[in-house]
C-alpha cells in the first residue's frame, strides 16, 4: 500500500488530484481527433511558459531525452561549449561529446559561472553553447540572458536546459536569444514524469544535423506537430495529464505562479538563514539562488540519515540529498509545481524539529511564516 506522504524533492513532484484523474481515464486512440485536440492544446499552452512563438516538439521520454534531442538534432557544429557547474551541466557535456567536440567549462559545483571564460571559449571557435538555466543539483540559477547575449556576439547556437525553470520562473526564450530550450513534465509544470517538450526557433534549423538518433529527431516531431500528431506512439495518459497540468497553470496565471515559486523560495531561504544554516550556492553578480529548489549545507555533526531518514520515517516527508561528491554534504528542499503553503510549512517545521533535537539550529519557523504572509 502506498502511503500518502509528502514529496518535497526537485521533481518528480506531487500531483494535483485533477491531474491524477485525467491520466487515469480510459485510453483513446493516439491517431484520433480526441488526441489531436489534446496535443494542440499542449503545444499552444506551453509556448508562453517558454516565452516563445517558435516550434514545439513533445517527446515521450524524460528530460534527458529532450536534452539529447536538442544537442543531437542541432549538432552541425565543429565544437560546442558546455557550461558545467552542477550535475546536469555535466550531463550536457557527456551528451555533447557523442556528437561533436566539446569545450567543457568546468566550475566547482555550486559556484557561479565565470562569463569571461564563456566568452573566451566562444571566441576560440565554438559554434554553439549549452547550459543549464536552473541547476537543481546545487540550487543555483545561472544567468541565461547574459550567456545568450555573449553567444550572439559570435553567432553561436544557444541551447538551454530549462527543465526546472520553465513553468516556475521567468523564461523569455525569444527575448533573451535562446535558440533551443527543454522542459520536463515532472518539474515546475507539475505533471508526471515521462514527457519532454523542446522549443525551437527558426534560426536553430541552420544547425540541423541528420546524424541524429532516429527516435530523437526533432525535425520529425515538429513536422508531425503541424498536424497535431507525434511521429511515434505517444504516452497517451501522460499527454492527458500534461494537458490538465497546463490548464491548472493557465488558471493560476503564469505570473502568479512564478511569484508563488519565488515567495516559497524566499521563505525557505529566510528560514534557513534565521535557523543558522548556510545556503550552499556561492553567488556572484550574475547568478541567483534557485526559485524552485533550495540547497542547504548539512549542519556539522549531522549525518544524512539523521535528517532525511528521520524526516521520512517520522513525518512521511521526502526531501533530496546531494548528488555525487555532494552526498552527505547538502540537503535540498523542492518547492516547485503545485506545492502549497501548507506543504512548505509542514516541511520546514519538521526539519526544524529534527535539527532542534540535535541542537543544530535555532527556532526560525516564525521567519518563514512572516515571509509567506
Amino acid at each position: 500500500m502506498v502511503r500518502d506522504d509528502l514529496l518535497m524533492i526537485p521533481g518528480p513532484v506531487k500531483l494535483h488530484e485533477r491531474i491524477i484523474k485525467a491520466m487515469s481515464s480510459q485510453m483513446i486512440s493516439h491517431r484520433s481527433r480526441d488526441f489531436e485536440e489534446v496535443f494542440e492544446y499542449c503545444k499552444n499552452a506551453i509556448k508562453p511558459l517558454f516565452g516563445t512563438s517558435g516550434d514545439i516538439a513533445i517527446i515521450s521520454g524524460s528530460g534527458t531525452a529532450g536534452m539529447e534531442a536538442a544537442v543531437a538534432s542541432f549538432s552541425k557544429v565543429k565544437k560546442i561549449t558546455v557550461v558545467d557547474n552542477g550535475k546536469f551541466g555535466e550531463r550536457f557535456a557527456k551528451i555533447g561529446a557523442r556528437y561533436t567536440e566539446v569545450d567543457h567549462l568546468r566550475f566547482e559545483w555550486g559556484s557561479s559561472v565565470d562569463l569571461g571564460k564563456v566568452e573566451e571559449s566562444l571566441a576560440n571557435g565554438s559554434e554553439a553553447i549549452a547550459f543549464v538555466h536552473n541547476e537543481t543539483s546545487t540550487g543555483i540559477l545561472n544567468p541565461a540572458r547574459e550567456i545568450a547575449k555573449i553567444a550572439r556576439k559570435y553567432d553561436a547556437l544557444v541551447i538551454m536546459d530549462g527543465i526546472t525553470s520553465v513553468g516556475g520562473d521567468e523564461v523569455r526564450m525569444d527575448e533573451w536569444g535562446i535558440d533551443v530550450a527543454v522542459v520536463g513534465s515532472q518539474k515546475c509544470i507539475g505533471a508526471p514524469p515521462g514527457l519532454a517538450a523542446v522549443a525551437i526557433n527558426e534560426r536553430a534549423w541552420d544547425f540541423y544535423s541528420e546524424s541524429v538518433p532516429y527516435y530523437l529527431d526533432l525535425r520529425a516531431y515538429v513536422k508531425k506537430a503541424e498536424s497535431n500528431q507525434t511521429p511515434y506512439t505517444p504516452a497517451v495518459p501522460l499527454f492527458l495529464a500534461f494537458a490538465e497540468a497546463l490548464r491548472i497553470i493557465e488558471e493560476e496565471g503564469i505570473e502568479n505562479r512564478i511569484e508563488r515559486h519565488r515567495k516559497f523560495a524566499r521563505a525557505t531561504r529566510v528560514w534557513a538563514e534565521n535557523a543558522g544554516l548556510e545556503l550552499f550556492p556561492a553567488l556572484n553578480e550574475h547568478s541567483s539562488y534557485s526559485n524552485t529548489v533550495t540547497a542547504i549545507k548539512m549542519p556539522d555533526g549531522i549525518a544524512d540519515r539523521d535528517l532525511r531518514g528521520t524526516l521520512r520515517e517520522e513525518y512521511g516527508i521526502t526531501i533530496s540529498g546531494g548528488q555525487e561528491h555532494l552526498k552527505g554534504r547538502i540537503f535540498r528542499i523542492g518547492h516547485m509545481g503545485n506545492v502549497t503553503k501548507r506543504d512548505l510549512v509542514a516541511t520546514l517545521s519538521a526539519i526544524e524539529d529534527i535539527l532542534l533535537r540535535k541542537n543544530a539550529v535555532k527556532p526560525a519557523l516564525h521567519a518563514a511564516m512572516e515571509e509567506l504572509g
